[in-house]
């Protein structure tokens, strides 16, 4: 019994945990991920009201720059008057799911590159605790850029000035948009997991294709997880990440059967 389903994913767990935790790449995305919305908030809020002149037709346009706090995560009742939504529309929390994809491509490329993945599965784990635990460990990783991002939200709307006025909404939509956001994660941790298994060591391919498939559904997240979220935005991105995660676990463990492993 000591070699059964619980104690091997435990195993590959600890394994796949502590080399995160040693990995200089977990802790330069968390500083990315905690740094860029102050920069982000506080350069928009000291451009706002600048001129430019289009040198071709004479047309000044000025710079609005952002108002909210609020922005950074998401578009508030009414965002549409305010300004930098052009921007921040697009350049939110929301890029953490397209960039906890190089973590996870890069976490697996090093596991076939080194012969990690070949030797690990002749002598430790079986395919399927590796998917699994390979999936964990890019949820957390996720889940913690995620925090971190908008505790730099918070800092930069603090250091620039801005009003932290929610517009209507109340403190409970701020705290279930952020947990329908952590719990969207593994829909794309899904995917990029299984590009990067079908990549292998070849990393700029699993990149390349993570971003592309990744693509697909990353102009679904602010609908599916707004900043007006309940309970129900909670359940149904709980939903979607078993079905995905699921399904993709399933797709990931076929290719790593079929498969060389170098």
């Amino acid at each position: 019994m000591k070699n059964n389903f619980g104690s091997r994913l435990g195993s590959m767990l600890k394994v796949d945990f502590r080399r995160m935790f040693k990995s200089k790449l977990f802790y330069i995305l968390l500083a990315c991920a905690l740094v860029m919305p102050i920069l982000m908030t506080v350069m928009m809020a000291m451009m706002d009201g600048s001129v430019t002149v289009d040198p071709q037709t004479g047309v000044e346009s000025v710079m609005v720059g952002p108002e909210n706090t609020w922005q950074n995560i998401g578009t508030l009742p009414g965002g549409e008057a305010m300004g930098g939504m052009d921007v921040f529309a697009m350049c939110n929390i929301n890029m953490i799911f397209m960039i906890v994809s190089v973590f996870i491509c890069l976490f697996i490329s090093d596991d076939f590159r080194s012969g990690f993945a070949k030797n690990l599965f002749t002598v430790r784990a079986k395919k399927g605790d590796y998917m699994i635990s390979k999936t964990l460990a890019g949820f957390l990783c996720g889940a913690l850029m995620l925090i971190l991002y908008f505790v730099g939200a918070v800092l930069g709307g603090a250091i620039a000035g801005l009003s932290f006025d929610l517009h209507g909404l109340t403190t409970m939509n701020l705290v279930m948009c952020m947990l329908a956001k952590i719990f969207l994660m593994p829909v794309f941790v899904s995917i990029f997991v299984l590009i990067s298994i079908a990549a292998k060591q070849k990393a700029w391919l699993s990149i390349c294709g993570s971003l592309g498939g990744g693509m697909l559904l990353f102009m679904m997240v602010g609908l599916i997880t707004p900043l007006g979220s309940t309970m129900l935005n909670v359940v149904l991105c709980l939903a979607g990440s078993a079905m995905f995660a699921i399904g993709l676990g399933i797709a990931s463990k076929a290719v790593l059967n079929k498969t060389s492993l170098v």
